[in-house]
This record gives structure tokens, C-alpha cells and sequence, in this order.
């Protein structure tokens, strides 16, 4: 743990860098660059597999005769499968090393990208599932070469990571279509993405000899294990991740419609949905890094809670008279979710304890985010309006902060 940005004294930081001297900042000199962008080209894969699907949803649908529900089921599930293979991650960790883990993340995405093409229905929802499942892996196991390998640097390389990741989003769902133009078709625009997989691949086995020594160590059977399920930071830390990410999927499935619902034209919401996620590029490049640097983030956390919380009550009084405010607001409240995985490498000492945190939050989390849309939904179609779905949200945003506010200590699991 870097001493620069922890209250412990001098000599517990040099003890703690004498024995784990595969933590020292030289690694980050000596290998960091490489190993930079192979974590950037792979947070680059991690979203266009899921973006990429609604701008050609209903070209999609028409193509392979496919119905509404099988729609709704394809844009669903892949947050399913991610709280199942992130829970998944740490035990893969512990036996093949994370270095390898990651590649085999990367294998399984591309796979699933290839294969989702292929044919009708049913395979379009099983690659999808599968790309879902190498993603996944990856999201839970990036924090973990952050922490081990960049000790001194894991604000900034949170945000880079986090910023690349937003980013690849976006790509997602701006390029396609003009891919589809482009090559013939919405098979090919969608994997035509299987090749930036294989990009990051090739990448990450050049760059994985700077994260061996995590490997070795994660798939010692020698270390010894703790569970964080009976640990109390670690469901605070869960709570913050999973309410951030149940707001997240919520905006990214609803906002739209609510804004064509009250006078918005399509386009504009799209623009305004995309925006969103552009947002966050540069809060995570620049708050992520300064947050770290203090002791406790939970002012960071609230502040950007507060500006959400502000664009969501302009969506519950009168959304299509400030579309743009509105939408700014949003954006910089999801930006928190840079800082929810700087307070999962935080809140851990080392590389081992990051895998369990990192696994219990993203898995927990992204099982109560697969909740939002559909809760949202629901409430929507029982009162007919918008009111009480958006109340709901500030309820959840009201607990986000409180549990952000207490994760952001300077604890440890």
C-alpha cells in the first residue's frame, strides 16, 4: 500500500514493501507502459459487446423473426451472468492465476462474439452469454493487476481503466451501425468486434510477465484464504457497488423513453443517453487519481451523489423541460462508479483480498443492478407515469450515498 496515500507510518510502509517487494514502484517503471495498455485495450472490450446490440435491436429482431420478449431477455440476462461468473472469478483466480484467468476472459469473449452471429435466436442469446461470462471474469480481476502491480497508482490507473472502459461503451454503440453500413449487415458490424478482443489478447500475454508474480501467488495453495462474507466493510463496499450499478442500468434501459415520452425526439434521447456515458470519461480520468491521494473518499462519493440525486429530481418534476441539465447531472452521478472500484482496491491490503472484495461486489452487485430496469418497469406500469419509478431511484440513491459514505473510510476488510 502506498505510503504517500495511507496514515500508516514510515516504518509499517517500507515493512509492508520489504515483504512484498513485487509491490514495489519499479514495477511500474519497468513494465507499467506495456501492461498500461493492455489493461486500456482490455477495458476497451468490456461494454461494446452489450452496447452494440440496441442500435440494431430492431434490425435484429426483424432478421431472425425474433419477438419482444426474447428482446427484453437478450438485453437482461448478460447482468444476470455477470454477478454469476464475477462471483466465479476469484476461486478461477486461485487455481490458474490471475494473469491467465484474464486471458481466458479474453478467449471466452471472443468466442462468444463469434459465435453469437452465427445463427438464429437461441444462439444469439447463448454467445451473448458467453461473451457476458469472459467479461465478467475481467471486470473482477482488473482491480486486482491495479492493486498488485500499481500500488502507488491505483487512483490514476482506476481512472484510466475506468475512462477506457466508459469509452469502449460508447464505441459500442455509435460505430456499429455505421459497421453495419460498412461491412454488409448487422452479423458482421457486431463480430466485427471479436477483433479488438483478439487485439487486447495478444496485448495482454506480451504484458503478462508484470503480473506473474499475482499469479503465483493467487493460485498458491499455500495462501491462506479468509471469506469476507461475515465481514462488514465488505457488505458496505457490495451495498455502494450494487446501488451505483442498479442505478447505472436503470438509466441506460429507461432514460430514453422517458425522455420520448415527454417530448424529446429519438435521436436527442440517444444523444443525450450517449452523453451520459462520455460524462464519466473524464471524471474518472481526473477525480479517481485525486481521491486516492486522500485517506477517505467518502466526500468525493457524496458530492457526486448529491449532483445525481439533483439531475434526478429534475427527471421526477419535469423532464423534458431540461433534457440536457438534466442529463449532465446524471452523468456526473454515475461517475461514482470510478470511484467504487478505486474503494474495492482501497479497502483491501493486498492482491488477495482485492480478488474476494472485488468478487463479492461485483457479483452481489450486478445481481441487484440486473433488478433496477425491471423494478422500474414495473412501477411504471402500475402507476402509469413516471412519479414513482423515479422516486424509487432517489430512494436508492439516498442509500448509495449513505453506504458510499462509510466505504470510503480508511478501512479495511
Amino acid at each position: 500500500m502506498a505510503c504517500e496515500t495511507r496514515s500508516d507510518t514510515l516504518d509499517q510502509c517500507e515493512h509492508d514493501l520489504a515483504l512484498e517487494p513485487e509491490l514495489r514502484p519499479g514495477v511500474l517503471a519497468a513494465g507499467g507502459v506495456l501492461l498500461t495498455v493492455a489493461v486500456v485495450l482490455t477495458a476497451l472490450n468490456l461494454r461494446p459487446a452489450i452496447t452494440s446490440v440496441g442500435p440494431l435491436l430492431g434490425e435484429m429482431r426483424g432478421a431472425l423473426g425474433a419477438s419482444a420478449v426474447w428482446a427484453g431477455v437478450l438485453t437482461t440476462l448478460p447482468g444476470l451472468c455477470f454477478a454469476a461468473a464475477g462471483l466465479a472469478a476469484p476461486w478461477l483466480a486461485r487455481r490458474i492465476g490471475v494473469s491467465r484467468a484474464i486471458s481466458v476472459g479474453l478467449v471466452v469473449l471472443t468466442a462468444g462474439l463469434m459465435a453469437r452471429v452465427l445463427d438464429g435466436p437461441s444462439v444469439m442469446i447463448g454467445g451473448t452469454l458467453v461473451a457476458a461470462a469472459g467479461i465478467a471474469l475481467i471486470n473482477v480481476l482488473i482491480p486486482v493487476v491495479i492493486k498488485g502491480s500499481f500500488p502507488l497508482h491505483v487512483g490514476l490507473m482506476t481512472g484510466i481503466y475506468t475512462a477506457a472502459l466508459q469509452g469502449g461503451g460508447a464505441l459500442g454503440s455509435a460505430l456499429t451501425p455505421a459497421l453495419g453500413d460498412v461491412f454488409g449487415g448487422w452479423r458482421s458490424a457486431l463480430g466485427g468486434w471479436a477483433l479488438l478482443a483478439v487485439l487486447a489478447l495478444a496485448a495482454w500475454l506480451l504484458a503478462s510477465r508484470d503480473v506473474g508474480h499475482i499469479s503465483a501467488r493467487d493460485a498458491s495453495p499455500s495462501t491462506a484464504k479468509r471469506s469476507l462474507l461475515r465481514n462488514r466493510l465488505a457488505w458496505t463496499v457490495t451495498a455502494f457497488f450494487g446501488c451505483q450499478a442498479f442505478l447505472a442500468y436503470v438509466v441506460m434501459g429507461w432514460l430514453p423513453e422517458v425522455f420520448i415520452g415527454n417530448g424529446v425526439s429519438q435521436a436527442n434521447a440517444g444523444l443525450l443517453l450517449g452523453l451520459i456515458s462520455l460524462i464519466a470519461v473524464p471524471i474518472s480520468i481526473f477525480v479517481s487519481p485525486m481521491a486516492a491521494r486522500h485517506d477517505n473518499q467518502s466526500g468525493w462519493i457524496v458530492g457526486l451523489g448529491v449532483l445525481g440525486i439533483a439531475g434526478v429530481v429534475g427527471l421526477l418534476i419535469d423532464p423534458g423541460f431540461a433534457p440536457l441539465l438534466w442529463s449532465v447531472l446524471v452523468g456526473l452521478g454515475m461517475s461514482v462508479f470510478s470511484l467504487a472500484l478505486t474503494v474495492i482496491a482501497l479497502r483491501a491490503r493486498n492482491p488477495q483480498d482485492t480478488a474476494q472484495l472485488s468478487g463479492m461486489a461485483q457479483g452481489f452487485g450486478y445481481l441487484l443492478a440486473g433488478l433496477g430496469p425491471l423494478l422500474f418497469g414495473v412501477l411504471h406500469d402500475a402507476t402509469g407515469g413516471w412519479t414513482v419509478p423515479w422516486a424509487m431511484v432517489l430512494g436508492v440513491y439516498v442509500v448509495q450515498m449513505v453506504m458510499g459514505a462509510f466505504a470510503g473510510r480508511n478501512r479495511y476488510v
